[in-house]
Order: C-alpha cells, then sequence, then structure tokens
C-alpha cells in the first residue's frame, strides 16, 4: 500500500508542471483573442459614417444617408456593367470569365463552370505607392 502511495505523489507532481506549461500558453491566445476583436482591420460602415460626420460637421444620420447613397449609386453601376473609379483608392469594373473545366473537391469529380462574370478591382497608383 505504500509502493501505490509513493507512486502517486511521484507521478502528480511530474503531471503538474507538464499541465502548468500548456496552460500558460494557451493563457496569451486567449487574451489575443479577446483582443483582437476590439482592434479589427476592418472599418466598418458604422464607423465610416462616424468619421464622415466628424470630418464634414454633418449629423450622424446625414452621414448614414451620403454612404448609403453612395454605396447604392456604386452597386447600381457595377450591376449595369460600368466601372466606377473612385479617385486615389482604384476602379471596380466587371469582367467576364469563361466558361472552364473544374474539379469537385470532395469526389474528384470533373464538372464544367459555365461562363460568368466577376467584380474586379484595380488600386489606384497612388495608394498603391503609399502601401
Amino acid at each position: 500500500m505504500l509502493l501505490t502511495m509513493t507512486k502517486k505523489s511521484t507521478k502528480a507532481p511530474a503531471k503538474k508542471p507538464a499541465a502548468a506549461a500548456p496552460k500558460a500558453a494557451k493563457a496569451p491566445a486567449k487574451a489575443a483573442a479577446v483582443a483582437a476583436p476590439t482592434e479589427s482591420n476592418k472599418v466598418a460602415k458604422t464607423q465610416l459614417v462616424e468619421q464622415i460626420a466628424d470630418k464634414t460637421g454633418l449629423t450622424k444620420k446625414q452621414s448614414e444617408e451620403a454612404v448609403s447613397a453612395m454605396l447604392d449609386v456604386i452597386v447600381t453601376a457595377v450591376k449595369s456593367g460600368k466601372s466606377v473609379g473612385l479617385p486615389g483608392l482604384g476602379t471596380l469594373s466587371v469582367k467576364a470569365t469563361a466558361a472552364r473545366t473544374g474539379v469537385r473537391p470532395g469526389t474528384s469529380e470533373k464538372i464544367q463552370i459555365p461562363a460568368g462574370k466577376k467584380v474586379a478591382f484595380k488600386v489606384a497608383s497612388t495608394l498603391k505607392g503609399n502601401l
């Protein structure tokens, strides 16, 4: 009986440092995951509205209407096949894609992908040079 107690007591300290190390390694990952959503690389529409309201002196409601109207005009133009130039940012345009043969990932079956259209964005040279 003394041997079994000795074995348990010798095994327990050996496991604790090993278990403590992964917990310490996981803690910074969780902290980083929690900190990441507050410092996102994405600028949301509400953030754009707030920044435009600050720069122009418009109310947030007026800024939201202006941003929504601009986005509606851009989407309508792209849907109709026109390209939209945004000075200092780039150009949105519609490009035709050719029909092609593809492979279904799950079954490796060859499939025919029909011709279609896609939206392309070309970055302005001034922005590209400043990145």
